[in-house]
């Protein structure tokens, strides 16, 4: 029996009638030849891991533009932590890890540089529309491998689409990690928010603390307890009607304090502007595309193309783009 085959076995033996086997998976579009030791779910975790548009998170912003200090979180953290309250959630209702895992690392690749800015502005620009959870599985599907995608499962690639809130994941794994990106940004972004001066916990209402706690650390746990205790041996993954209530009153004061604060947002315009900018530049200049990209303009729509080029951008390039075609650099006499 190989490694893999013993793996699915144990799956088979001690995980919840409600988890998703990776022995039953949908399978891939393209059919391939199983991994002698890893499942199916676990080999497409270490290919978004290994993949370009993973590595590119660590420089896309999460919700403060490029800030000053080293310990603001990027699209990169968000992701992994991310990850780990899915996993934790997954392991305590003996749901399938790897299959969560995978969902978790893949969900947001198709994010724009400049966060939901930038996806505002594509969204904004391009006749087609755009949605960072439908351009994170056009980036495993199509783009990624200059063109030839990652060719992951169904499960997965259905958990990435579907992870907004107002979607359904078909598996319980997807369900998990759709909940688990909603505490995670909360939790964190409350803790840069915190972090650079814009509130304070106690600024927080009671009302909502004295249902998940007095601290950002202590809500955390409120939330994944919650979920695992709410969730326990069903066939769906909810909370409690009194601490879903608190969470979307948080959420809905962060947009109050944060996510609309001038301070903590001040540079969003220009951001939007710049993308919207490159975006009509590469439009008038499709050469600039990258040949994997020009490759694909006989079966797909220029505007799309530009926006695969833009959104796979890190903050950090897309402004040294900008930089280069239109701020103008010292003339030097020889």
């Amino acid at each position: 029996m190989k490694i893999r085959e013993s793996l699915e076995n144990r799956e088979r033996l001690n995980l919840s009638p409600y988890a998703t086997l990776s022995m039953n998976s949908r399978g891939r579009e393209n059919d391939e030849e199983p991994c002698d030791i890893r499942p199916c779910f676990q080999r497409d975790r270490d290919r978004i891991l290994y993949s370009k548009s993973f590595r590119r998170l660590k420089d896309k912003t999460q919700v403060f533009l490029t800030p000053d200090g080293d310990h603001y979180r990027t699209r990169m953290t968000h992701t992994l932590e991310v990850a780990q309250n899915a996993r934790t959630i997954a392991r305590a209702l003996k749901l399938n890890e790897d299959l969560a895992e995978a969902i978790a690392f893949g969900h947001d690749l198709g994010h724009t540089p400049f966060g939901h800015a930038g996806e505002r502005a594509l969204n904004e620009v391009c006749p087609y529309g755009f949605r960072h959870n439908e351009q994170s599985l056009r980036t495993v599907e199509i783009l990624e491998k200059d063109g030839q995608g990652l060719n992951l499962t169904f499960e997965v690639k259905d958990g990435i689409i579907n992870h907004e809130m107002d979607l359904t994941p078909m598996t319980l794994e997807g369900r998990v990690v759709r909940l688990s990106d909603k505490i995670a940004y909360i939790h964190h972004d409350m803790d840069d928010a915190i972090r650079g001066g814009i509130l304070k916990e106690s600024d927080v209402p009671e009302s909502i603390r004295k249902v998940i706690g007095q601290s950002n650390g202590k809500w955390l746990d409120t939330f994944i307890h919650d979920i695992v205790e709410t969730s326990s041996g069903r066939n769906d993954i909810v909370m409690s009607e009194e601490v879903w209530d608190a969470l979307m009153a948080l959420r809905n004061f962060m947009f109050e304090s944060v996510y609309t604060n001038p301070v903590a947002k001040g540079q969003e315009g220009k951001a939007e502007n710049l993308i919207k900018i490159l975006y009509q530049y590469y439009m008038d200049h499709e050469e600039l595309l990258p040949e994997y990209l020009k490759r694909m303009r006989d079966s797909q729509p220029k505007e799309k193309l530009v926006c695969d080029f833009i959104s796979s951008m890190t903050d950090r390039f897309a402004i040294a783009r900008f930089h280069e075609y239109f701020v103008p650099k010292s003339w030097e006499v020889l």
